[in-house]
């Protein structure tokens, strides 16, 4: 296991009773290094949304456990918010839940001459992804998308 997959691994171990205790769920979290700096991200939703008292809690309370276990060896950035309106669908829980959705696809390599795509979620296994768009089912293979997000529309 990299660092990056321990360090996420273990911060989902201390949040999920932080999160448990204040009626929330972990969206995500993920450990990565932009420019000279590292963050620690964590997304955080329940199903009438988060607001920012429930960032803030959640960040102090992660930020003291964090600090008592100290197993980051870095320096880092510790960030507490909502995935968004726009949020991107990394994991097979985000998928099932944005079944009849409609989705943005953008795909590593064009696909008829075309690398962004919408259309409504259908399904998806391990191997692949399925959209409606203008009534016909369109399959990706995983490893052709680069995202998967919601669309939303203002």
């Amino acid at each position: 296991m990299s660092k990056k997959e321990t360090y996420e691994r273990r911060t989902e171990e201390l949040l999920l009773p932080i999160v448990e205790a204040e009626g929330l769920e972990i969206y995500d979290v993920e450990y990565v290094k932009e420019g000279s700096d590292f963050y620690l991200r964590v997304y955080i939703d329940k199903p009438e949304g988060v607001d920012i008292n429930d960032c803030e809690r959640v960040s102090r309370a992660l930020s003291d456990a964090l600090d008592e276990k100290d197993f980051i060896a870095d320096a880092y950035i510790l960030e507490v918010s909502s995935p968004g309106l726009g949020r991107v669908l990394k994991k097979d829980k985000h998928l099932e839940k944005s079944i009849g959705e409609e989705v943005e696809i953008k795909t590593y390599k064009p696909i008829d001459k075309c690398k962004e795509f919408k259309g409504v979620l259908k399904g998806y296994d391990g191997n692949s992804i399925t959209i409606e768009t203008e009534g016909e089912a369109m399959a990706f293979a995983r490893e052709e998308i680069a995202v998967i997000r919601l669309a939303f529309d203002f």
